[in-house]
Parts: C-alpha cells; structure tokens; sequence
C-alpha cells in the first residue's frame, strides 16, 4: 500500500475458542434455569470465558508493545470498540423495549384494559398497574413488595456515578503523563466497581430472602434480574478490564500520545454507567 503500511493480525484462535465457552456458559446456564441443574456446566464455561480474555489481552498487548500497531490499526480499533458499544446499546435495548412493551400494553390488558383480561377474572381485586404483585394467600408465585429506590439502588447509582469521573480523572492524568495520580485514580475506579458488585450481591439476596422476587416470580421478577443481571455481568467485565488497565500503567505500558486501550475501557465503563442510570429510573423509581 503506496504511502503507508497495512497491519494485519496473525491467525487467531481466541475468537473461535471464546464463542464455544460462551455457549458453553450459556447452555449450562440454560439448564441452570430450566431443570436447576447444570451449576458444573456454566462454571466450566464462564472459567473458558475468562481464561480466553486473559490470553487474547495478552496476544494484543505483545503485539502494541513489540511495536507493530500504527495509525490505521489505531483507526481500526477505534471504529471496532464504537461499533462494538453501538451492538451493546443495541442489546439493551431490547430488553428496555420489553420493559417498555410490558407496563405500557401487556399488564393494561391482563388488567381489563379495553375487554376483561384473564387476570382480572382470577383476582377481581386485581388493578392494572406495574409492579404485579401476588395478591394475599395466591398460589400464583409473584413478589410480595418490591424494592424502594433510595436505600442500595441509590447507593449503587451514587458510586456508578462516581466511577465514572474518578475514571475520567485518571485518562486525563494519563493524557498529561501524571501516571502516579492516573495510577491512584484508576485504582479507586477499581475499588468502587468491586463495591459496586458486592452490593449488588446484597440486593439479590434481599431480594430472593426478603421480597419474594425470583426468576419464577412473574414477569416483574424476571425482568428485574435480566436487566439488572446482565448489567452486573457488564460492570464485572468492565471492573477485570479496569484492573487489567491498572496492572499495564504500573508497567509504564502507555503514553499520553499512545494508550487507545485505556481510552476503550473508558468508553465500555462510560457506558455501562449509563445503562445503569436508565435501569434505576425505569426499573426501580418509575
């Protein structure tokens, strides 16, 4: 290519290795939720997921530092990871459009709207408005309350948020070549997505021991743990990219002029905090 160079990777076999340990994950989660067996099969699969990051990461990394990117690879990237964040606003999108589709036509009509729905004729105290909850000494499985906004939703929203400018001071302190405040900064980005995953973890519990909302418990209980559940499967990838960033500044492995892999995970965590601004209004407060 006359005026310049054109990059192309060497043969990999990530891609082909990461599908297959995805659909391992998937189908033994698939049983997990359809026979409640199959625990073995999603943990093999999940590990074949993570190990094939942690292997591809370092074929990428190898490749940056032994020098053989340039600024058509660079472009290439940059168009791959907005592409990439546009399929992911894609598939939260469905399921806000399922949210959507069910408050505003599904539960009006089980409700009467417009005819007498089949859930009115069962529960003739039953009123068309979302959540649904079970009503008293019902032998249809539901939740019995749900959660209040302001007390872990909130507080996870507050760190999120959080997140996100202490992640932003970081990329600028790295854009400046302070890479001890861009170090400090990232790690306390680190420390809030943990917490955000352990408080997470308390919701669900709370949820399971105290509220009645499960998977089986009806359409409330199962998108509340699609949406919020892949949103945390996000923010878990997000945080191990996050460390993954933290552990190549401390081995000086960007510059202010080069470091598209640090600006990427911002642009995924970026993301992913606004997703979960959209879930805490729509799934919890509204």
């Amino acid at each position: 290519m006359s005026g310049g160079s054109y990059y192309v990777p060497a043969t990999s076999k990530w891609p082909v290795l990461g599908s297959l340990a995805l659909g391992v994950m998937m189908i033994g989660t698939g049983m997990v939720l359809v026979h409640g067996r199959g625990t073995l099969i999603t943990l093999v699969g999940l590990v074949g997921v993570i190990a094939v990051m942690a292997l591809w990461f370092r074929d990428v990394v190898v490749e940056s530092r032994s020098g053989l990117y340039d600024a058509q690879m660079d472009r290439s990237f940059r168009w791959g990871m907005g592409w990439f964040i546009f399929s992911e606003v894609m598939f939260f999108a469905a399921f806000f459009g399922a949210l959507f589709y069910v408050r505003t036509f599904a539960v009006p009509w089980l409700g009467g709207e417009g005819t007498k729905g089949a859930t009115a004729l069962l529960w003739p105290e039953f009123t068309a408005h979302w959540p649904l909850l079970s009503p008293p000494d019902s032998s249809i499985a539901g939740p019995t309350q749900v959660f209040s906004p302001w007390h872990l939703p909130l507080v996870n929203t507050l760190i999120l948020v959080s997140s996100s400018i202490t992640l932003t001071v970081a990329h600028e302190a790295l854009k400046e070549g302070k890479r001890k405040i861009c170090r400090n900064w990232l790690a306390g980005t680190v420390l809030l997505g943990l917490t955000f995953i352990v408080i997470q973890g308390v919701e669900y519990y709370e949820a399971y021991a105290h509220y009645g909302i499960t998977l089986q418990a009806g359409i409330y209980g199962a998108t509340f743990f699609i949406l919020t559940g892949f949103h945390g499967v996000h923010v878990i990838v997000g945080t191990l990219i996050l460390i993954v960033m933290l552990f190549r500044v401390m081995r000086y492995h960007f510059s202010p002029e080069d470091h598209f892999g640090f600006e990427a995970s911002c642009w995924y965590w970026h993301f992913v905090d606004v997703v979960w601004v959209g879930l805490f209004l729509f799934v919890y407060v509204f």
